[in-house]
């Protein structure tokens, strides 16, 4: 199995999408809490249009909730934004706070082994990772995948 993550910020739907497909991506897995995006300029990543279009891919996709950060840890990195003066959409990287609840609140309980089983039975080779910040490191998804990296072995491209 490969792992990827991508985000959707400053990316085109062309651009998204494409990547996807130049990888060729078998598996979308939807980490976020909430499927959608205001306003017009991603709205291709909302939930219906999104699955819609990998639909027409042939991509399966799955929602692991159980992955997505709860609202209070979310208020974590909201506030730690607040204190850096930085967007959400300029963020560089993720809070120490938001990083060590997240790791101990989600990380920590998920069950990684299942996951597997789960990716074996719909026969699994490229997965991607999917929130919306543009770095990575600006978003959970790279918790994710530094979890598979050392406790699993498995390293990420970020696309």
């Amino acid at each position: 199995m490969n792992f990827y993550t991508i985000g959707v910020y400053n990316r085109s739907e062309i651009d998204f999408f494409d990547k996807i497909i130049e990888n060729k991506i078998d598996l979308f897995c939807d980490i976020r809490q909430r499927r959608g995006v205001r306003g017009a300029k991603y709205s291709f990543v909302n939930s219906k249009r999104l699955q819609a279009k990998l639909v027409e891919l042939n991509i399966n996709y799955i929602h692991i909730k159980e992955l997505a950060p709860t609202k209070e840890i979310r208020e974590l990195q909201k506030k730690a934004d607040i204190e850096n003066k930085e967007l959400k959409r300029k963020r560089e990287k993720l809070g120490e706070l938001f990083s060590i609840e997240y790791k101990h609140r989600i990380l920590n309980n998920y069950d990684f082994l299942s996951f597997f089983k789960h990716l074996r039975g719909l026969n699994a080779k490229r997965i991607l990772f999917f929130c919306v910040e543009e770095k990575p490191d600006a978003c959970h998804r790279s918790l994710v995948t530094d979890k598979l990296h050392q406790d699993y072995g498995y390293k990420t491209i970020h696309l």
